[in-house]
């Protein structure tokens, strides 16, 4: 996989897990005020936040190893 194809999986990933967070929030949100189906389980969105959290994290760290795999390449040519 070359950099550039990490980096945009990366920022595709972060940009998932944002909305993922984001549905899961207005679902919490529509729950609250009693929009939402009186079977919904709360806890299920909070446990697909927190997988999001996850998602979140580990691509902006693909981006961060993205980025200093070409400024090492960059440093390898120059």
């Amino acid at each position: 996989m070359s950099s550039i194809s990490a980096l945009t999986a990366g920022i595709a990933g972060i940009q998932k897990g944002f909305d993922s967070l984001n549905r899961e929030a207005t679902r919490i949100a529509r729950s609250s005020r009693g929009y939402e189906d009186p079977g919904y389980d709360l806890s299920q969105s909070l446990v697909y936040m927190k997988v999001a959290k996850v998602q979140t994290a580990a691509s902006a760290r693909v981006v961060e190893v993205s980025g200093q795999m070409l400024g090492t390449l960059l440093d390898i040519k120059v």
